[in-house]
């Protein structure tokens, strides 16, 4: 649904009236992704595909029946081979579909809420509760939950969003078990790498593995070039003015690898005085604490500087610029999620914890409209 979002709130501010159907399960060789979705308004019109063809003409059925009765449906197309011809899925996958109306009410305020993130390319997310005895109950990653088994679903949810990957879940709330489908719209999370020497272009290679949109700073132009770094965006600006004057947010990731007290101490200050998810100094611990010193003699609070991840990275015994790149990922990877970064045979208890999305959660709803 978040995908459409533009196209579904145009059509709302033109006084139409929709219905959405949206996948919220795929099973076997099925066309699309969770979470795509296909909309139907009150003049017959489409917004979107929900299989690329294949099951669009019992689709578009399920929204118009919605629209004449303003009821939400689960739908199921292709269960049998049998079924999935029947409705043209003739890759003999299956799709499961929830099909709701989606009006410019008071009851849809919050969802609207969220479509608005979506479309200005803000984090996003949606939570479909599918109660068996019950209606889908619909919460958002930037609203609140109306009560503390709903925070629990909607922890998952900011969790969801954190990752930037849509889900499947089935949630413990207090004993009782929800099936829940996370859907989530969230642009790549930034990595800025400050230095163009050879440890950052192991990092941004293996940060683009990973996902992030990597832009390299240095004000260098014979160091900081497209060649040596074909996996990141090149800036070939002095450090602090750029990022004095570039987009970040609570996701973004600041890697300073320059290792130039001429750079980074007043690179390491104004990274510090920004709301982002992590700032790492490459150093050894003789260098660490002559920064430090800097730091402190130019005001910035002890509060400020535990934020800093300095000498930068994990132990991992990394000696090589990939096996650097692969300590300093680690460490981003846990300061995010909030994990301890503790090999996980010496924890108890489940692998993935639940504590990083309660601690997410806990979060601002400011801080949850912006997202790590």
């Amino acid at each position: 649904m978040l995908e459409l979002a533009s196209a579904l709130l145009d059509a709302l501010a033109a006084g139409r009236h929709l219905a959405v159907a949206t996948v919220i399960e795929v099973d076997g060789s099925a066309p699309r992704a969770l979470g795509t979705s296909m909309a139907v308004d009150d003049l017959g019109r489409v917004i979107g595909s929900i299989s690329g063809g294949c099951v669009e003409g019992a689709v578009y059925d399920a929204c118009t029946a919605a629209l004449a009765s303003g009821a939400t449906e689960i739908c199921t197309f292709g269960f049998t081979d049998d079924d999935a011809f029947a409705v043209g899925l003739s890759c003999g996958g299956r799709l499961t579909v929830v099909v709701r109306p989606l009006g410019a009410g008071d009851g849809d305020a919050p969802l609207l809420d969220e479509l608005r993130l979506a479309r200005d390319g803000r984090a996003a997310g949606l939570a479909l509760v599918l109660s068996p005895a019950g209606p889908v109950e619909v919460l958002t990653a930037s609203g609140a939950a109306p009560d503390a088994r709903r925070q629990r679903i909607r922890s998952e949810l900011v969790a969801a969003v954190h990752r930037g990957r849509s889900a499947r879940r089935t949630v413990d709330c207090d004993g009782e078990l929800e099936q829940t489908v996370l859907l989530v719209s969230a642009p790549p999370a930034r990595m800025i790498v400050f230095g163009a020497v050879d440890f950052s272009i192991a990092l941004s290679n293996a940060a683009a593995l990973l996902g992030y949109r990597v832009t390299v700073c240095d004000a260098r132009p014979v160091f900081a070039t497209a060649e040596r770094f074909p996996a990141a965006e090149v800036v070939n600006r002095w450090p602090t003015d750029y990022l004095a004057e570039t987009a970040v947010d609570e996701r973004t990731v600041l890697c300073i690898l320059t290792h130039d007290d001429k750079f980074d101490v007043p690179l390491i200050e104004a990274a510090l005085g920004l709301d982002v998810a992590y700032v790492g100094a490459m150093g050894s611990r003789a260098t660490h604490e002559r920064r430090l010193g800097a730091l402190r003699s130019h005001g910035v609070g002890e509060e400020s500087l535990a934020r800093l991840h300095s000498p930068i990275g994990l132990d991992l015994g990394a000696s090589s610029p990939e096996e650097t790149a692969v300590s300093i990922l680690a460490e981003v990877i846990a300061a995010r999620s909030r994990a301890s970064g503790v090999p996980l045979r010496e924890t108890s208890g489940a692998i993935h914890s639940a504590s990083a999305a309660v601690s997410a959660a806990s979060s601002s709803s400011d801080q949850i409209r912006s997202l790590l």
